[in-house]
């Protein structure tokens, strides 16, 4: 495999998608489980609390600068060989699957709780828009998850690709 920044950015690109592709797997198998388990004052405050936190550059660049990555890495890879067909179908899958997803429904979901005063709120209101919440974001959040790891997948298939094995 040459070295150059065609080959560095295709592992920057597969390292910063696996970093996401882990988060949003731990995420689902420790954080998800933890908070079903709590009652829904709690779980509510905690999600406001985690939503706000969340938003540091840390996350954003594993999140936003994967994708960068991917299009910079499969632009540099466009060539009629199975390494851009893997990089391009990462690519995708990501965008769609885990920024895509993200942006048009975690977000929104997030920033309708972030408004709340629970303080304010019934128990009966409370659990009403725990069940609306936590349903629909943990069913979007496996969508972003599958995604992301299936991303990733295909990002070590492309770097294996390069060593002429296939």
């Amino acid at each position: 495999m040459e070295f150059s920044i065609k080959t560095i950015l295709l592992f920057a690109s597969c390292l910063l998608v696996g970093l996401s592709a882990g988060f949003f797997y731990a995420w689902s198998v420790s954080v998800i489980p933890g908070t079903r388990k709590i009652l829904d004052t709690s779980y509510l405050e905690t999600m406001q609390k985690i939503n706000r936190a969340i938003l540091n550059p840390g996350f954003f660049i594993i999140f936003f600068i994967s994708l960068l990555a991917l299009v910079a890495t499969t632009i540099f890879h466009f060539q009629p060989r199975i390494t851009f067909q893997l990089l391009l179908m990462s690519t995708i899958i990501y965008g769609m699957g885990t920024i895509g997803v993200t942006m048009l429904g975690n977000v929104p979901l997030n920033n309708h709780l972030d408004v709340l005063n629970l303080e304010k709120m019934s128990s009966v209101q409370l659990h009403e828009f725990r069940m609306h919440y936590e349903l629909k974001w943990n069913r979007l959040h496996t969508i972003r998850t599958i995604a992301a790891v299936l991303a990733f997948a295909l990002s070590i298939a492309a770097i294996i690709s390069t060593t002429k094995i296939l």
